[in-house]
């Protein structure tokens, strides 16, 4: 399902650019070359149909997006390694702090200790 997703979106985004690169910025683009008044899809209806194809394009990727972003969960694969997921275990848990000097030791060493 999310391959597939994908593949209509590349394809939308390639319809998109397609669509955009054959309008003129000044409204021109591939209206202009139907100069007659006699075509069946005038300067106008040219103009109109590729802004709705536009819009029509652009919003069906926003929408795959979000569809997209839902659709995955977790966001990554799952490993099935099992000696990774024991690596993975043993470095979430905290480990303990070590006991071995209490934590109110004096700056001189006692008569017991030995002096380095």
């Amino acid at each position: 399902m999310y391959l597939v997703l994908i593949i209509i979106t590349i394809i939308l985004c390639v319809l998109l650019g397609l669509i955009v690169l054959i309008q003129n910025p000044k409204g021109g683009g591939l209206a202009s070359n139907f100069s007659g008044s006699s075509q069946l899809m005038g300067v106008q209806k040219t103009g109109d149909f590729l802004e709705k194809g536009t819009w029509v394009l652009a919003i069906s990727i926003m929408v795959l997006s979000l569809i997209i972003n839902v659709s995955v969960k977790g966001g990554a694969q799952k490993s099935e390694d099992p000696q990774l997921m024991e690596q993975i275990k043993k470095a979430s848990k905290p480990s303990a702090t070590p006991a071995t000097a209490p934590l109110n030791t004096p700056a001189t060493p006692t008569p017991t200790q030995k002096k380095p």
